[in-house]
């Protein structure tokens, strides 16, 4: 089943939000090029084709309407989530076009997303426009979910559980990483995912103590350990988990010990998740689990990060993250130990940070 869009009106309320966000900054416009956050506030869009390439912007301002800016291709796209007279379309020398569009509509000042705006663009626009640079204005409001959001991907981890629950019967001896990688890929698509919200990692032995190891032609063997780190997309959001598995019958006692080990310290750190927890404690639970077994400096990444319709996003749960956990987050808690000379433990559950505690995603059924 998929998931329906939704509506103008969640669209406009957030863009609502946003204005009060402009107005305590000292801001009278926004001009957001982030694809998220273009999608966030708009519906249209989620993704930009390739890096050098936009699907367009849009300028949110506290005193005006609302405009979107893209190019014909997706004209016909524009029109349906958005009124016709507030659509500027253009072509050919795009920078001039818009920057001639935005000194006519807005002449004054101009916030933007300094870290998704290339400095060719901003230098273009820079040259009869004052620009300011901006960073978290949306994504302030994307760190807390709505019910919907969490209720998407809660049903998009809960296929994603569906595929990890599957993973054994996929990592067959003689099938290499690359391989098994592709069959993961399938299932995902069987399940109905729209698409993958990031390459699979699949990773034999040592080169599971590669974070983000990429899957290759190294093969799965008896008695061998394999990583996987995965997740979908479904109904716009997405889903990411990592477990690691034995294929075999006889695993070796420093896989069995990291295991458990990995697994206590993310126990430890979901129990400890509560509104008004400093982010950075979450990180500094698990890894002081690790010291007490003296193998923290095996954990070698922070425990996790925000998730919704990017992969990461903020939070990041790292020992330097500023700020408190509030209900309505969602993050990955995903310790893990890597050793090169023989492979790396990663476990992650999805967690949606509730009034009093927390609640691990997609495992209800969802």
């Amino acid at each position: 089943m998929t998931d329906a869009p939704f509506t103008a009106d969640v669209y406009a309320e957030r863009r609502e939000k946003l204005r009060a966000r402009l107005r305590e900054a000292g801001r009278t416009a926004l001009l957001v090029s982030h694809a998220a956050n273009r999608y966030y506030l708009s519906g249209f869009e989620l993704h930009d084709s390739q890096c050098n390439e936009s699907s367009g912007m849009l300028l949110i301002s506290t005193t005006g309407r609302d405009k979107l800016l893209t190019d014909p291709r997706f004209l016909d796209a524009a029109r349906r989530l958005w009124p016709e007279e507030d659509i500027f379309i253009y072509s050919g020398q795009k920078n001039a076009q818009v920057r001639e569009y935005l000194a006519k509509i807005h002449p004054g000042p101009l916030a933007f997303e300094s870290r998704a705006m290339s400095v060719d663009t901003c230098e273009q626009l820079r040259e009869t426009l004052t620009l300011n640079a901006s960073h978290g204005l949306v994504e302030g409001l994307r760190r807390i979910k709505e019910p919907e959001e969490i209720a998407r991907m809660d049903r998009s981890c809960a296929l994603n559980e569906k595929v990890m629950l599957a993973a054994p019967d996929i990592l067959l001896p003689g099938r290499s990483e690359g391989e098994a990688a592709w069959r993961l890929e399938q299932l995902f698509r069987d399940l109905g995912a729209s698409e993958l919200a990031f390459s699979p990692i699949v990773a034999v032995n040592s080169n599971a103590a590669l974070p983000h190891a990429e899957p290759g032609r190294d093969q799965i063997t008896e008695e061998c350990m394999v990583l996987v780190d995965m997740g979908a997309r479904l109904g716009d959001y997405n889903s990411d988990q990592t477990r690691t598995f034995w294929v075999g019958n006889r695993p070796p006692d420093h896989f069995r010990k990291a295991l458990e080990l990995t697994q206590m310290a993310q126990a430890k750190a979901i129990a400890a998740i509560r509104p008004g927890l400093p982010i950075s404690e979450t990180y500094r639970t698990a890894r002081g689990y690790f010291e007490e077994f003296g193998v923290e400096k095996a954990f070698t990444h922070a425990l996790g990060h925000g998730i919704g319709l990017e992969t990461h996003e903020a939070p990041s749960l790292s020992p330097i993250a500023e700020g408190v956990l509030e209900p309505g987050m969602v993050i990955t808690v995903e310790p893990g130990l890597y050793y090169p000379e023989w492979g790396g433990i990663r476990w992650e559950h999805m967690v949606v940070v509730t009034e009093d505690g927390c609640r691990i995603l997609g495992q209800d059924g969802a």
